[in-house]
């Protein structure tokens, strides 16, 4: 018979982060979502109402954020869907969704993608809804926005600012059509 030595592989034993530890963490929380500013046109009714509803939709999107407080962002996502239906509009609904947002310990590039991807990520589906409301309100069937990327978006933005700091590439505003 052989003597057995039992081995026990030291096991890591996981520490509770203390209240500093985790007061040290980054952080991102949404705290409010609103519509800032709403506008709905549709200067060519009800004449329009009589012919075939074929029109061309246009959407034009863009966001902005500011800080508000300590830690507190305001980030808006503008969007802007028009209908033209043979050189006349049909309608157009305009409106800022809005949120305030909570971003602590994170680099300057980590709020900037909080800001820009993370916040209007979360805007964009109150601000469909609220658009396909208008529109269905005014007897037009509602207008589905599809949806959009704002992790491609935002690096293309990044993209675009590399390129303009080495002038490869002329000065361009993202926006979404």
């Amino acid at each position: 018979m052989t003597d057995e030595n039992e081995v026990k592989p030291e096991v890591a034993t996981p520490t509770t982060p203390t209240p500093a530890d985790q007061e040290n963490l980054p952080q991102a929380a949404i705290q409010r979502v609103y519509v800032k500013d709403i506008s709905f046109e549709a200067p060519n009714l009800p004449e329009l109402f009589s012919t075939e509803y074929k029109p061309e939709i246009k959407m034009e999107m863009n966001s902005k954020s500011r800080k508000v407080a300590d830690d507190n962002y305001e980030v808006v996502l503008n969007i802007s869907v028009k209908a033209d239906q043979a050189e006349k509009t049909v309608f157009l609904a305009e409106v800022q969704q809005a949120g305030i947002f909570f971003v602590k310990n994170v680099s300057e590039q980590q709020l900037q993608h909080a800001l820009s991807v993370m916040a209007p990520e979360t805007l964009y589906p109150y601000a469909r809804e609220t658009i396909a409301s208008l529109i269905g309100k005014t007897g037009f069937p509602a207008v589905q926005l599809a949806p959009v990327n704002f992790q491609a978006l935002f690096m293309q933005k990044l993209q675009q600012a590399q390129a303009q700091q080495t002038g490869d590439a002329p000065s361009e505003e993202t926006t979404i059509q």
